[in-house]
């Protein structure tokens, strides 16, 4: 008998270990303006536990090129039989897909990939009060995009758009403002290891006066898009940092990066490790409903019918770097 079995991996939600797995990963020597290239070992082994499997298709994210991102690929790795393909999801994050046509019992596939990743660590801007605050009227569609609530940032609610004001009424310039913002979230937020715990809302994290890195990232993010300040959510192997955006004298739109939960860095970053994904409100396939669904973070999944009823395959995320690279 074949029934249809299904697993579903959200690393900031259902799999603590991957979330934690690349803490303290950033290089001490890395500074804003440098340019750092890594390697990194991204993809998946899936065993099959109990049961032969057929049709297993296993996702998860790998980096994608930004303009201070590129992503090259140097080596495959995957067992006979298993093939891959990518698919992008609006700009935002590249996911890889691995194809099993059929495991049986006790075997394991594996399909990992070797990037080559050359990351520009942007230096902050030298006269940071030309930037200007965008008229959202007249804002590009893309970037407009990242000023209403997305899951779990309720930048539109009253009481977060009170306390965007509240901080920022007397800044004179737009980089005051958001720079008033995240000294605030830093000074109010205090950090604390929620791994392996439901993440909190922004709502819930200010009420509490903690949260992890995502958390704190939420917060400052929705506090930014409540002022009308163009935000959203980085994320790299094992941590979340944030990104506004402003326009120049000109009129020509910046994102700039900011370190909410880490050592201080505003305007610019020093954490060189692969942007996974930009943004926080992904629209993808919930594999449990088989709906179109918004996502704060892109979902690793693994689906496939099992010869035995209740059987799962067992997925094991890979994301590391290669040393001595």
């Amino acid at each position: 008998m074949r029934v249809q079995c299904l697993v579903v991996l959200l690393v900031w939600l259902g799999a603590a270990e991957a979330r934690a797995q690349f803490q303290d990963e950033t290089p001490v020597e890395a500074k804003p303006g440098q340019t750092v290239v890594q390697r990194w070992r991204i993809g998946m082994a899936i065993t099959a536990e109990g049961s032969a499997f057929r049709g297993l298709v296993g996702t998860t994210t790998v980096p994608m090129d930004w303009p201070e991102q590129k992503v090259r690929v140097v080596e495959e790795d995957l067992s006979p039989g298993v093939s891959i393909s990518y698919r992008n999801f609006e700009g935002t994050a590249r996911q890889l897909m691995v194809r099993v046509p059929a495991l049986r019992a006790n075997e394991e596939a594996r399909a990992v990939v070797t990037f080559e990743i050359q990351r520009r660590l942007p230096p902050p801007p030298e006269n940071p009060d030309i930037f200007r605050l965008p008229d959202p009227k007249r804002i590009d569609r893309k970037v407009a995009a990242y000023l209403g609530p997305s899951p779990a940032i309720e930048s539109d609610h009253p009481d977060v758009k009170r306390l965007a004001e509240q901080l920022t009424a007397k800044k004179p310039t737009a980089w005051g403002k958001v720079r008033a913002i995240y000294d605030w979230v830093r000074q109010h937020v205090e950090r604390q290891d929620n791994r392996g715990q439901e993440m909190k809302n922004t709502l819930e994290t200010l009420n509490d006066a903690t949260g992890d890195c995502d958390e704190m990232t939420g917060v400052f993010v929705a506090l930014c898009r409540a002022l009308g300040v163009p935000a959203r959510m980085v994320r790299v192997p094992g941590h979340v940092f944030g990104e506004f955006y402003l326009l120049d004298e000109e009129g020509k739109g910046h994102w700039f990066p900011c370190e909410v939960a880490s050592r201080e860095a505003f305007g610019g970053v020093v954490d060189p490790r692969p942007i996974l994904q930009k943004g926080d409100n992904i629209l993808a396939v919930d594999p449990n409903t088989r709906r179109k669904t918004r996502f704060r973070v892109l979902p690793e999944t693994l689906t496939g019918s099992a010869t035995v009823q209740g059987a799962q395959p067992k997925m094991k995320l890979i994301c590391e770097p290669v040393r001595g690279k």
